[in-house]
C-alpha cells in the first residue's frame, strides 16, 4: 500500500499533463469533467512551452482570456444549434427542452442545483429514457445510458452530444458560479444546445457566441397561470391561510416566523432555506405539498427560487431587503420575480399565484419589480482553468499558489463581455493550503471544493483533511471524526452545528471522487450524511406546537456518530 501511494503521488505532481496522459480524457472520471476541464488547446500550449529553458514561455501571455471561446476545440468543430427558450417561471421553457432531450439519441442535462440533476434524472428514467446521475457528491449509473444529467460545474466539455439542455443560464451573470455557465455554453459540444433562462441574458449570449459561428434561435414563453399581486400586505399572521409561503433571508428569521405561525395553533409550517442538506429539503417540500399531511404553510429563503416542485398558494416577502454577504441591500428585479413566481405553478393546486408582502412599506418595491423587465446582463463569469494557473506558475516558480493566482486574477486580461468571477473563498483555501507539501493540482483540487470557509466547522474540517492528506496520503474518517454521540438537535445553535458537520461529510464525499485512494471512506461519509439529515428533519418535526407522530426509529448506527474532534478545532 505504501508503494502505491507513493506511485500516486508521484503521479499527482506531474501536474495537468500527468493527469491527462493517466485518465485519457476518460469521462467516467469526475475530477477530469469537472472544473479542471481538459482544455485540448491549452494543453498543446502547455506542452510548448512547458520547457523551462526554452524563454517562449516568457513570452506567450498566459493572462489573455479574451478568446474563452477558443479553449473548447471539441466544440468549434461542431456547427451548433442554439435554441434559447427564455421567459418567466412557470412557462414551460424548461419543459420543451426536456422533451427534446428525451428524445434524443444521447444527451445532458446541466441544472444549477443537485435537487434538479436528480429531478431530470429521475424523470427520463421514468420514461425509460436510460440516464445516470453525476454530481459534485453523487455518481448513479444506468445500464445503457445514453443521457446524463449533472450539476453545470460537471458538464463534460471533451463528449459530443446530440442534445444538450442548460438550466437557468442567466447565471452565467453569478459573480460565483458564472464562470461555470460560460463554460457549459461555449464548451459542451453539442447538435443541439438548448438554453433555459430569463430573457435578460439573450443579448449577451448572442453576443459571446458570435465567434463561434454557432446557428442561434431564440423562443420567446409567456407564463402559463396567473400571478396576482395583492394591494394589501398580509398585516398579521392572523391572516396566513393554507398554501401560504412566507419568505425571508435569514436563518434565525425562518425559525422566528415558524415560531410566530404555529403560536397561532392553526397551521405548522415546513421550512426550506440554503443550509439545510438537499434530502432535508426535498421531503420538507413533499410534505409541504401532501394535502394530507398537517405542514400547509412553507416558511423559506429564496432557496426555492429554484429546483424545487412547490404547491403554493401566495408568495409573501417577510422583507425586501437582504444581507448580500456584503451589506444589507433592496432585492433586485431578478429576485423578486424569481421568487414570486413559484406562487401558483402551472398543474399544482392553486392555478391562481397571488403575491404581497408583510408590511405595507414594501409594496411599492414588490409592484414596480414585477413591472419592470430585468436589467439586461452585461457580463459573464471567467475563472482560470488548473491547465492555465499551472502554466502560469512554471513563470513564477518560486510563489504560491495564493500569490499565483492573486496576481493572476488581478493582472487577467479580458473582454468587455467577461469578468473574473469571485474567488475570495478559493483563495482563503488557497492560503491553508500553500503551507502543505502537496502539488499544485492538488492544492487546487482542495481550492475549488465545495467548502463554506466562512462558517468555522466547514473550515475546520477542510483544514484537516487538508493536513492529514498532505502527511499520510490517505485520510481515513475516523480520524477526522471521533466516536461520539449524534443526537437530536434541541436548540438552533446545535442544529446550524449539526448542519456543519453534514457539510463536512460532503466535502468528504466531493474529495473521495476526485482523489479516491486517498479518501477511501465514502460509504462511511455517505451514510453519516444520511443520518444527520434524518437527525434535523426529527428537530423539524418536534418544532411544531402539535403533539407529533412517534419519533422514527434510527438505524442502532446513530449511537456511534461522529463529532469533530478537539484537535481539528484548532485550526481555522
Amino acid at each position: 500500500m505504501a508503494a502505491f501511494l507513493l506511485r500516486h503521488r508521484q503521479v499527482s505532481t506531474l501536474g495537468v499533463s500527468g493527469i491527462l496522459k493517466a485518465d485519457k480524457l476518460d469521462p467516467s472520471r469526475p475530477h477530469v469533467e469537472s472544473r479542471l476541464g481538459a482544455l485540448a488547446g491549452v494543453c498543446n500550449l502547455l506542452r510548448e512551452y512547458s520547457t523551462s529553458n526554452d524563454n517562449r514561455a516568457h513570452k506567450f501571455d498566459f493572462l489573455d482570456l479574451t478568446c474563452p471561446h477558443a479553449w473548447y476545440p471539441v466544440a468549434r468543430r461542431k456547427n451548433r444549434k442554439i435554441f434559447l427558450h427564455v421567459g418567466p417561471t412557470n412557462s414551460g421553457k424548461t419543459y420543451h427542452a426536456l422533451k427534446q432531450l428525451e428524445s434524443s439519441p444521447s444527451g445532458v442535462y446541466c441544472g444549477p442545483l443537485r435537487l434538479l440533476a436528480w429531478e431530470v434524472a429521475k424523470r427520463l428514467n421514468k420514461a425509460n429514457v436510460p440516464c445516470d446521475l453525476i454530481t459534485g457528491q453523487e455518481r448513479e449509473e444506468v445500464n445503457g445510458a445514453k443521457h446524463k444529467a449533472v450539476t453545470v460545474e460537471m458538464a463534460d466539455v471533451t463528449s459530443n452530444y446530440s442534445c444538450a439542455v442548460v438550466d437557468e443560464i442567466q447565471m452565467l451573470g453569478c459573480m460565483t458560479r458564472g464562470f461555470s455557465f460560460t463554460r457549459a455554453l461555449l464548451g459542451i459540444s453539442a447538435d443541439e444546445l438548448h438554453l433555459c433562462g430569463d430573457p435578460a441574458a439573450v443579448p449577451l449570449i448572442q453576443e459571446i457566441l458570435k465567434p463561434t459561428g454557432d446557428d442561434i434561435h431564440v423562443q420567446y414563453y409567456e407564463r402559463l397561470s396567473p400571478l396576482v399581486p395583492s394591494q394589501k400586505p398580509l398585516g398579521s399572521f392572523k391572516n396566513i391561510q393554507t398554501g401560504d409561503c412566507i419568505v425571508t433571508f435569514s436563518r434565525r428569521e425562518i425559525y422566528k416566523l415558524k415560531g410566530q405561525i404555529e403560536r397561532g395553533r392553526k397551521h405548522l409550517c415546513s421550512v426550506v432555506y440554503g443550509s439545510l442538506p438537499p434530502e432535508t429539503r426535498t421531503r420538507q417540500a413533499t410534505m409541504f405539498n401532501d394535502a394530507s399531511s398537517e405542514f400547509d404553510v412553507l416558511v423559506a429563503s429564496d432557496a426555492i427560487g429554484m429546483g424545487l416542485n412547490l404547491n403554493i398558494s401566495r408568495i409573501i416577502f417577510s422583507t425586501m431587503k437582504k444581507f448580500d454577504g456584503v451589506e444589507m441591500r433592496d432585492l433586485t428585479i431578478s429576485e423578486v420575480k424569481q421568487i414570486a413566481g413559484r406562487a401558483g405553478r402551472y398543474g399544482s393546486d392553486f392555478p391562481v399565484g397571488e403575491v404581497t408582502c408583510l408590511l405595507a412599506d414594501d409594496l411599492p418595491l414588490l409592484h414596480s419589480s414585477l413591472k419592470s423587465p430585468s436589467p439586461i446582463l452585461e457580463c459573464a463569469g471567467l475563472f482560470p482553468t488548473f491547465d492555465l494557473i499551472f502554466m502560469y506558475s512554471r513563470l513564477h516558480p518560486k510563489k504560491g499558489l495564493y500569490r499565483i493566482m492573486e496576481h493572476f486574477l488581478e493582472n487577467a486580461k479580458l473582454s468587455e463581455n467577461y469578468f473574473i468571477a469571485n474567488c475570495e473563498e478559493m483563495l482563503k483555501v488557497a492560503a491553508v493550503v500553500d503551507v502543505l507539501p502537496i502539488s499544485l493540482h492538488d492544492k487546487y483540487l482542495f481550492v475549488i471544493s465545495p467548502v463554506d470557509m466562512r462558517n468555522e466547522i466547514s473550515s475546520q474540517g477542510l483544514t484537516q483533511f487538508a493536513q492529514n492528506y498532505a502527511q499520510k496520503g490517505i485520510v481515513r474518517l475516523k480520524e477526522i471524526f471521533t466516536p461520539g454521540t449524534l443526537q437530536v438537535p434541541k436548540t438552533e445553535s446545535a442544529l446550524k452545528e449539526l448542519e456543519s458537520i453534514h457539510k463536512v461529510l460532503d466535502l468528504y464525499v466531493w474529495l473521495s471522487f476526485r482523489l479516491e485512494d486517498s479518501f477511501p471512506d465514502r460509504e462511511l461519509a455517505a451514510s453519516q450524511k444520511a443520518i444527520c439529515g434524518l437527525l434535523i428533519e426529527e428537530f423539524l418535526e418536534r418544532f411544531g406546537w402539535q403533539k407529533q407522530p412517534k419519533t422514527r426509529k434510527l438505524p442502532s448506527r446513530v449511537n456511534s456518530g461522529f463529532l469533530l474532534s478537539k484537535e481539528t478545532r484548532q485550526y481555522v
